[in-house]
């Protein structure tokens, strides 16, 4: 069995609208939201193998969040340039080239891309995963490079707004 946790970047900040989209920071809700919703993974006793994020400044932030609540070591986290703005068959490879000794992986991207992925990846059917969404995804394979489209089922999908905490 894989687990896959696929977590959508916290919200980004627009305040300099001459900044590149890839050192964009989080704005005051991202840095509210990212512990929040690490808090609730940590209610459901989630410890991943590996936390593999885009290296885009507001998904590494979103990230390391996280890591710090999962009490995952900082230094353990990995980027994956190929995930800044992957489309789903792009994602879908970083996937099947995973380590096999990691069963319970966080990926953290951007959309549509994580989107259109979860929703061929899975019977799910989302019309957008909102800034720090997390989509659980259960594969029933042994190896990451046997998923294939409609492989995972959803365990649950969870969001800042969906519950006042």
């Amino acid at each position: 069995m894989k687990k896959l946790y696929v977590i959508r970047h916290a919200k980004s900040s627009w305040d300099n609208p001459l900044q590149d989209d890839f050192d964009r920071p989080l704005n005051k809700r991202g840095e509210r939201d990212a512990p929040r919703m690490a808090k609730r993974l940590k209610e459901k006793r989630i410890t991943p193998d590996l936390m593999l994020t885009s290296p885009a400044n507001r998904a590494l932030s979103t990230c390391e969040k996280i890591a710090h609540i999962l009490q995952y070591a900082p230094g353990k986290i990995k980027t994956e340039r190929s995930l800044y703005h992957a489309n789903e068959d792009e994602i879908l490879m970083v996937v099947k080239k995973l380590n096999e000794k990691h069963d319970e992986v966080i990926i953290i991207g951007h959309n549509p891309g994580l989107t259109n992925f979860v929703n061929k990846l899975t019977d799910a059917r989302i019309d957008n995963i909102p800034t720090c969404g997390i989509v659980a995804c259960f594969m029933d394979v042994d190896s990451w490079k046997k998923i294939t489209w409609d492989s995972g089922k959803v365990d649950f999908f969870d969001f800042p707004k969906l519950r006042e905490d």
